[in-house]
């Protein structure tokens, strides 16, 4: 039934419906070069630091940075779903926010990402007495859980690998007011980016307990 009070009505509908007004200027063929280059530099020097650990004492277990991973990657999932959320209700406005910090906080996640990989090293799942190596009781005494393990382990690195040029068009489109691309894109990157972000602290809590501590 239609409110009687005006006010009360507009009270009641969502805020922000008006979709925000652009912020950056429509260059196409500028915008494929940055992202493309800018997604290329983080791939090519995520993967060439990885191999490298850097031996040195900073008076805290090195591994503290895996635990503000996982827990900038749940804030990360929250603000998904937030995203979503704002979204479907038509507050843009709050949606827009929402989307930049989550992109803001990928950004800390990844210094801390190659902050812990390139000081800490690898670690080897069921390696439970930390001497590097998994033997045939160790590989017994986890079964099947290893597989899970390198499932979602494979699949997040290969999506994390891939999304980011995923999340730049698409908030390169909505920053440029194509909304309408925007939510196309949108439709592909919010469910990949979602996977990676929830599989991150899955993974941590996983391989966590066989973390030797380093840097102390």
């Amino acid at each position: 039934m239609r409110p009687d009070n005006v006010s009360v009505y507009f009270y009641l509908k969502p805020r922000s419906t008006v979709l925000p007004s652009p912020v950056l200027p429509k260059s196409d063929r500028n915008a494929r070069i940055l992202i493309f280059a800018v997604s290329i530099i983080v791939f090519v020097a995520v993967a060439l630091l990885s191999k490298i650990q850097l031996r040195t004492s900073l008076g805290f277990d090195i591994h503290l940075f895996a635990k503000i991973n996982a827990v900038i990657n749940t804030l990360v999932s929250v603000l998904l779903i937030a995203g979503l959320v704002t979204a479907k209700n038509r507050n843009y406005n709050a949606h827009k926010k929402v989307m930049l910090a989550a992109i803001g906080l990928s950004v800390l996640f990844l210094i801390s990402y190659i902050a812990h990989h390139l000081l800490a090293g690898d670690t080897r799942f069921g390696d439970r007495n930390l001497d590097g190596f998994v033997d045939a009781a160790e590989l017994a005494a986890v079964g099947n859980l290893r597989l899970v393990y390198f499932i979602l382990l494979i699949t997040h690195i290969i999506l994390a690998a891939i999304i980011l040029p995923f999340i730049l068009f698409t908030a390169y489109r909505a920053l440029t007011g194509e909304y309408e691309k925007h939510r196309k894109l949108a439709r592909y990157t919010w469910p990949l980016w979602l996977y990676v972000s929830l599989s991150g602290p899955i993974i941590y809590l996983m391989i966590s307990p066989y973390y030797a501590p380093v840097g102390v």
